[in-house]
């Protein structure tokens, strides 16, 4: 990520990864389930997913970076908050579309495929919300930092 969009970014994508595999590991350590293939491979598949997310989300916030370059950090505020909403039925959609799916695969699977599914839905939830409510922000906070540093820069 960082040498697709910049370090800040990437910064911002990895705690949102970390984020959705600490808690789908979570939940099966509270509940003592098996941690098999399965697990580790529904916790790749999840880390996939989000980072698909991740990078839409991040991809229309540089879009809109490019086009009005945010001079405060209220204009930083609402470039953030207008790109999370332009992508946000994209989002929606996609989470809603892979949870049939899964849901499908948890309550009709066998039982060779109830974690996996089980792990998919926690880790498509948890995604979702990283995406969102995590790694946007956080990108946020360090671009906001670099304006403050340049601000102090310039006025010394």
């Amino acid at each position: 990520m960082t040498l697709r969009f910049e370090y800040r970014f990437a910064v911002a994508g990895i705690v949102a990864l970390l984020h959705d595999a600490l808690i789908v590991l979570s939940v099966f350590v509270v509940f003592r389930l098996q941690v098999n293939l399965t697990f580790i491979a529904a916790v790749l598949t999840i880390i996939g997913y989000s980072i698909n997310d991740t990078i839409v989300i991040f991809d229309r916030i540089r879009e809109n970076l490019k086009r009005t370059p945010p001079r405060t950090l209220t204009e930083l505020h609402a470039l953030v908050n207008r790109s999370l909403w332009q992508t946000m039925s994209r989002s929606i959609n996609t989470v809603v579309t892979v949870l049939i799916a899964a849901v499908t695969l948890f309550v009709f699977g066998g039982e060779s495929i109830h974690h996996f599914s089980l792990a998919l839905l926690i880790g498509l939830i948890s995604g979702a919300w990283s995406s969102i409510f995590i790694a946007a922000p956080l990108w946020a906070l360090g671009y906001e930092r670099a304006m403050k540093r340049r601000c102090d820069a310039v006025l010394g």
